[in-house]
């Protein structure tokens, strides 16, 4: 069985120590299986993401001595084959138009309580065409109800863990994509949203492994359902371990973590670095 997996950052920020051992393990594996790696930027939020910060994640890549198949996929290069796939699955009743905003799902949820999975439906038609006629915003979300209908099988859906959960899940893993609830799949504002570009480019890439951190385990459970939905192979997931920061927090970009920019002009070594990672 051929072997390809990538790594896929998204250029809001420059790279840092997580990022670093994300994209090293799976270079590691892809070189251990005598397989291939691929690079992907995941630049579909037009509102975040920066030229500059895409070439400093090839600086710090090739710094790092990962190499990669050319071309790198830009998702914002295929936009229009993401929408292709929004309209096929709203022509096969899978998708409905949710005009509630981030604001109206918060109301009456207290702030540290956990939010459950919003499931809603299409609106009244005459209700829709009145509130497109004023141009008010609405996101396309997943219905699990119709997904559920249009599935044989919905319920037994697995996908397989070589690595593991952050609860140690590992091995053949039931599918639970109800956890998630009628995900948004494109949004005016930031286009088509990461569940749905990431399953169609991983089978585009012909992605057989995929290697990420645990942090992303739940995501594998609506990527499965979407796999069935558009008939897409699954890859195997292998999950990994968090790299934590001296205070036990994982490295964030939002928590300005120290980058591979601000490592490399301090004098830090690939080595040096594989080694402070446990990476041999």
């Amino acid at each position: 069985m051929a072997f390809v997996t990538r790594f896929a950052p998204s250029p809001t920020g420059y790279l840092h120590r997580g990022h670093a051992f994300s994209a090293l393990t799976a270079f590691d594996a892809s070189r251990a299986a005598g397989g291939r790696f691929v690079l992907r930027i995941e630049d579909i939020d037009a509102t975040r993401c920066r030229p500059e910060y895409e070439a400093a994640i090839l600086e710090d890549l090739a710094w790092l001595g990962v190499s990669w198949e050319q071309p790198v996929r830009r998702q914002s290069d295929h936009l229009a084959d993401y929408h292709a796939t929004i309209e096929t699955l709203r022509e096969r009743g899978l998708v409905y138009r949710c005009f509630r905003t981030r604001k109206e799902l918060d109301i009456g949820r207290a702030p540290h309580d956990v939010q459950a999975p919003f499931t809603g439906a299409p609106l009244p038609p005459d209700e829709e065409s009145a509130r497109l006629a004023r141009g008010d915003a609405f996101a396309w979300r997943l219905s699990l109800e119709a997904a559920r209908d249009a599935l044989d099988g919905f319920e037994a859906l697995t996908f397989t863990e070589e690595g593991s959960g952050p609860g140690g899940e590992t091995g053949s893993i039931l599918a639970r994509p109800e956890t998630a609830g009628d995900i948004v799949l494109a949004r005016k504002d930031v286009g088509v949203a990461y569940h749905l570009a990431v399953v169609l480019d991983d089978a585009l890439q012909e992605i057989t492994h995929v290697i990420r951190g645990e942090d992303l385990f739940e995501a594998a459970h609506i990527q499965r359902l979407l796999q069935a939905l558009l008939n897409l192979p699954t890859p195997i997931y292998r999950h990994h371990r968090l790299l934590l920061g001296p205070d036990g927090r994982r490295y964030a970009k939002r928590d300005r973590a120290q980058t591979l920019r601000e490592l490399r002009a301090a004098g830090v070594t690939p080595q040096a670095l594989r080694a402070e990672m446990g990476l041999t």
